[in-house]
């Protein structure tokens, strides 16, 4: 079987679904009877071509990104993309007779995908990541009024549409109520994402995780939760990893409540690098504004770490509430604050959390993951 998979995000490029991308990847690269080629976006001015096993091909187009913007693609980073992209893959389509295209994202990468089985006649399927399902991200809510009759029209031709929660199902929903819309969940490596039981707690590390820094993480409602804490628990220290447009109006933040101390901005941290940040922290807090399934979520689950979050997106799908931590208010740093009060003084519930946590991810796996869509890829092009 072959395939054209498309995404305009790929490490080191972007966050959750170029790392979903990446993990599927290398599942795809032990399945013998599966050929797949990756469309993606390079980090410089030059294409770049690369290998997984004998059988995953990576093509990185140059769409004009550097080390500076590498976690946030603009309207022109995804014009430029989309259309180098679609040229190629139409060349890479006619060459090696593809039975179906996979593309993460509706837009970009889905548009590509229609224009192939209009002209090719080849089937696709989409992969809802987030931010192109309307309603999903503010900073779209302007464009999501030009592009929802397009959205839905991608979704009505595509042979398969498939959600990565049943949240963003929802969402979804909203925008075509008729839609059938599978679901996929994203995975976890739980043999590099570990439960660290021998951890100093001298401080009490609180992570968001590894991903870009952005308005809809709410992380400005998690400083001043911090802020509220430390003068009665002096041990915190919040650290957040990764970049993004964000950043800058929470240092501002951080400085302003005196607390920068107790904040450390980590910067980008490469993937295969993430896992000592985890084990080190005692909790993970997101208050998402809104979420697919996150996949720094999952790698605090897998790091056996209580998690606080919003029950936004498949958060419930992760976090039953009490038993492995606790689903908060939206944009109410005193609900933040209140819960992490009490893990700091309970550490025995705290453990007990980790514990279900960890016990949470072993459901949850890639090669599993790759399996399902490997299913789904049969019955599409049968």
């Amino acid at each position: 079987m072959k395939i054209l998979f498309l995404n305009y995000e790929y490490p080191p490029l972007g966050g959750g679904a170029a790392n979903a991308t990446a993990y599927i990847l290398r599942e795809y690269a032990r399945i013998p009877n599966l050929k797949v080629d990756l469309v993606t976006s390079s980090v410089d001015n030059k294409y770049h071509k690369e290998k997984i096993g004998e059988n995953v091909i990576i093509h990185k187009l140059p769409i004009g990104k550097n080390q500076t913007n590498l976690h946030f693609q603009s309207q022109k980073d995804l014009l430029i993309y989309a259309w180098k992209a679609y040229w190629f893959s139409k060349k890479l389509a006619v060459k090696n007779n593809y039975n179906l295209t996979h593309s993460f994202f509706t837009v970009p990468s889905g548009f590509i995908s229609y224009l192939l089985k209009k002209q090719l006649k080849i089937p696709y399927i989409i992969s809802l990541r987030g931010s192109d399902v309307p309603g999903y991200s503010d900073r779209f809510s302007l464009i999501y009024n030009f592009l929802t009759p397009l959205i839905k029209f991608i979704w009505k031709k595509a042979d398969a549409v498939v959600s990565n929660s049943e949240g963003l199902k929802k969402l979804a929903l909203k925008t075509n109520s008729n839609q059938k819309i599978e679901i996929i969940y994203n995975g976890i490596d739980t043999s590099k994402f570990k439960s660290n039981d021998e951890k100093d707690e001298k401080e009490f590390i609180i992570t968001p995780g590894a991903s870009r820094i952005t308005d809809r993480k709410g992380l400005n409602y998690l400083i001043e939760a911090i802020a509220k804490l430390t003068p009665k628990y002096p041990q915190i220290k919040l650290k957040i990893m990764g970049d993004g447009n964000a950043r800058v109006a929470l240092e501002k933040q951080v400085e302003k409540l005196n607390i920068s101390d107790k904040t450390e901005f980590l910067g980008r941290i490469p993937r295969e690098k993430t896992t000592s940040y985890y084990q080190e922290s005692s909790l993970f807090v997101l208050p998402s504004l809104n979420k697919g399934m996150s996949n720094a979520m999952l790698e605090a689950l897998a790091s056996g770490l209580p998690i606080i979050t919003t029950n936004t997106g498949g958060a419930e799908e992760l976090v039953s509430n009490e038993k492995n931590g606790y689903l908060i208010k939206m944009k109410n740093s005193a609900d933040i604050a209140k819960k992490i009060e009490k893990l700091i003084t309970h550490p025995e519930l705290r453990k007990k959390m980790g514990k279900a946590s960890r016990e949470k991810a072993l459901e949850m796996n890639w090669k599993k993951i790759a399996e399902d869509y490997y299913k789904l890829y049969e019955r599409v092009k049968s």
